[in-house]
């Protein structure tokens, strides 16, 4: 008999759905240890490489708690990245800003598919939060990872990245953003936003 795996890929919530628009509550060091968060975590994983993202938080798999997941590769199709990361879990986070200067960069979410915006956030920030043993954790980031981290600790207090893009005509369907807003010789086509 094959082994059943224990990992599911979840059902992703879309926008309209009003999970996606809820405060997330925090977990308890009790329920971070559990049975059933470390389940979740996995599928969260799965359900992440299933569709390509390389960030998601847990309302967008119907969770409304505040934790997200986040891996990328240094060779990825979708995104210039310059270091891989990951897996990161992450728990109750609170972010700092440490750098007010912004980075724009076309971001995408796996909650609104196939659409991209331009959004500008603090490059570098601070991210206070538990691991998956609920221990205290802190991480500096800047760049993509900045990015990806404010992309998805944002849906634990229910905004999605088309709440932060200032320019209603920098937000569109993904093939016509990359053929007509984006140029080759453009310095933010290289910093595109996670799913």
């Amino acid at each position: 008999m094959a082994k059943i795996r224990a990992m599911a890929i979840r059902k992703v919530a879309r926008l309209g759905h009003p999970v996606l628009r809820e405060m997330c509550r925090d977990l308890s060091p009790k329920e971070i240890r559990s049975p059933e968060v470390r389940r979740l975590v996995q599928d969260m994983f799965e359900t992440m490489e299933e569709y390509g993202g390389v960030g998601l938080a847990a309302p967008q798999v119907h969770e409304p708690v505040r934790l997200a997941v986040i891996a990328f590769e240094e060779e990825n199709e979708r995104y210039d990245v310059k270091k891989a990361e990951g897996p990161l879990v992450v728990f109750n986070a609170r972010v700092h800003v440490l750098d007010e200067q912004r980075s724009g960069f076309w971001e995408g979410c796996l909650s609104v598919p196939g659409m991209r915006g331009y959004v500008e956030r603090p490059r570098k920030v601070r991210v206070d939060y538990l691991d998956e043993n609920a221990d205290k954790r802190s991480l500096e980031a800047e760049g993509f990872l900045a990015t990806v981290l404010q992309h998805e600790l944002d849906h634990l207090d229910g905004v999605l990245y088309v709440d932060r893009v200032a320019d209603p005509k920098k937000w569109g369907f993904s093939e016509e953003v990359g053929r007509y807003l984006t140029r080759p010789d453009d310095e933010q086509l290289d910093d595109e936003e996670p799913e």
